[in-house]
């Protein structure tokens, strides 16, 4: 299997994959690498390891060398000039009155391109702020506008826990968030709880996911009755933070109990199981046409013996025997037009 290395080549950024081309590099380590971009220079994130042929796509590129103190020394001159660059293009904005906001300036390792990132809530007409610019430090200038997730992350702070936000302290993808997740934690479906400083779902909602599916996978589900210390009881609530769930052992209230200390009695129940005694009521006999029970069979398809009654609309007729006449007129409806007898007359 073939050797690779992961860099990150900003804090969050998307992770790379790279041949160590024989080098034994460590976490943290500063290399040199070739990318589309150009001559990068990145952080080892992932050291030395292997991986399956058919995880890899197209053909990685060798790590050129390890940082050197003289590569060290022209990313300070490349973040000095970002500075000045950042401050001239402040200016160029203001003068133009373009409506957009300056994010991030950054300059590439072998300073050959600057890439300005900016927001801007719609498209912008910057061509004239790209020619003073290139004109004034003679490189290739790069717009990239950017949205709300990325700019925080570009910037970084601090999150209402306290800590450096996720997307700039971890190197990943950056997956979507989405609200089913802070269903699956039992959080409340309040945006001002649950959104960032960017203003979308919380980034630790995503790294976190994985932890609350592998509890749900191995801990008893909710309405299983359980066994404790304390007594049987039932499982009403799960604590994937202190690895434990919440038992109801009825009169005796409520208590936690860890994976270890619980047995499952049975299988799963749903949240709301369904009463053990209540029975199921008898179904009821279905009715044909005109009151007749399904399983008797339809007016005129039964056959007829000879001097058997049969009930018609009418009254009663009796079947002519052989070598009677029988009465072949049909009867009448009562109450119909023409009135039968005992009928009632049509009024005018």
């Amino acid at each position: 299997m073939p050797e690779v290395v992961e860099v990150a080549f900003r804090n969050g950024c998307k992770v790379y994959s790279f041949d160590p081309a024989g080098l034994e590099i460590s976490v943290g380590d500063q290399v040199i690498v070739r990318t589309s971009r150009g001559i990068e220079i990145g952080k080892i994130v992932v050291a030395n390891h292997e991986v399956p042929q058919e995880e890899i796509v197209g053909t990685l590129e060798k790590v050129v060398r390890k940082a050197t103190e003289s590569d060290l020394t022209a990313v300070e001159r490349n973040e000095k000039l970002a500075v000045r660059v950042s401050q001239v293009c402040e200016e160029k904005i203001e003068e133009y009155g373009i409506a957009m906001r300056l994010i991030n300036t950054e300059v590439v390792f072998d300073g050959g391109k600057i890439i300005i990132s900016f927001f801007a809530e719609e498209r912008v007409d910057f061509r004239k702020l790209v020619e003073d610019l290139a004109k004034k430090f003679r490189t290739r200038i790069e717009f990239r506008q950017v949205g709300v997730r990325d700019e925080a992350r570009l910037i970084g702070g601090y999150g209402p826990c306290g800590r450096r936000m996720c997307c700039t302290m971890f190197a990943g993808d950056q997956q979507p968030v989405s609200i089913k997740m802070a269903k699956e934690q039992n959080l409340p479906l309040n945006p001002m709880k649950i959104s960032g400083i960017c203003g979308r779902l919380m980034c630790c909602l995503k790294y976190e996911q994985e932890a609350y599916k592998d509890f749900k996978c191995r801990a008893p589900g909710k309405g299983c009755i359980v066994q404790t210390d304390q007594g049987e009881g039932r499982v009403v609530d799960y604590l994937v933070p202190k690895e434990k769930v919440l038992v109801n052992l009825g009169e005796a209230g409520q208590t936690e109990a860890s994976l270890e200390e619980i047995k499952a009695a049975g299988e799963r129940e749903k949240e709301n199981p369904r009463p053990r005694d209540e029975e199921q009521k008898p179904r009821p006999v279905e009715q044909g046409r005109g009151g007749m029970k399904a399983d008797q069979a339809p007016r005129g398809k039964r056959p007829e013996k000879p001097g058997e009654k049969v009930a018609g609309k009418s009254g009663e007729k009796t079947a002519a025997k052989p070598g009677e006449k029988s009465d072949d007129k049909p009867a009448r409806r009562p109450g119909g037009r023409g009135g039968g007898r005992g009928g009632r007359r049509r009024r005018r």
